[in-house]
């Protein structure tokens, strides 16, 4: 894209330079949209300000919270205790459509707009190379579908662009999304069974028979 063009810069996400520029709009406390294998994302710095700056593109409930996209379990246990539920669907279907919700390792402060105020924390570890790679290079990277908070979600850089305009530095392309529908939400407290808490691009029968619940469709 023309520098001088409006609009966000779309780079390929497989040009040489497409991670360093994102990493570096990244630590500016950016908005960068990244594609995942479910749809694209708008992805920041877990930091209050880009966190902010993140909500205000997506005109989104601060109390929603935002999930992180992470390269490996470990990041994960670095900020959230991982239930032996957890773990068994992690190992079941990561990488991949499944966000995990656990809770807060004890004593750790997060920002509240990554929280949404509450002890727990969203996390995924995508199927995918490009968000993988920025959050081994930066740490686990705070992530949202890429759409106005009540529209459809972008599947495609052209419909990001088109859908976030401005609000977006850069856009890694990687040309349409695989599946097309975000991922499914499972809660996993310390105690007790996990819950599905949005169904998505796993069933919810799926998920029971990971972890062994019955399932009453």
């Amino acid at each position: 894209m023309d520098a001088a063009a409006p609009g966000p810069a779309i780079v390929a996400a497989g040009a040489p330079d497409a991670l360093h520029r994102a990493a570096a709009a990244l630590r500016a406390g950016l908005v960068v949209g990244v594609p995942t294998e479910t749809v694209y994302g708008l992805a920041v710095l877990p930091h209050r300000d880009a966190l902010e700056r993140l909500l205000v593109a997506k005109r989104r409930s601060p109390d929603k919270g935002v999930a992180l996209l992470v390269d490996s379990l470990d990041q994960v246990r670095a900020l959230a205790e991982v239930p032996a539920s957890a773990a068994r669907l992690a190992a079941r279907f990561w990488p991949g459509a499944l966000t995990l919700v656990l809770p807060v390792r004890p004593a750790l402060e997060l920002p509240a707009l990554l929280t949404g105020g509450r002890p727990t924390l969203g996390v995924r570890l995508p199927d995918h190379a490009v968000p993988r790679a920025l959050a081994r290079l930066l740490g686990p990277i705070a992530t949202s579908s890429a759409n106005i908070s009540g529209a459809p979600d972008a599947t495609t850089a052209a419909q990001l662009a088109a859908s976030l305009g401005d609000a977006v530095a850069l856009i890694l392309d990687d040309g349409p999304v695989r599946g097309g529908v975000p991922s499914t939400v499972v809660g996993c407290p310390a105690d007790g069974p996990p819950a599905v808490l949005r169904e998505g691009a796993l069933s919810a029968a799926a998920i029971a028979a990971a972890s062994r619940l019955d399932y009453q469709p």
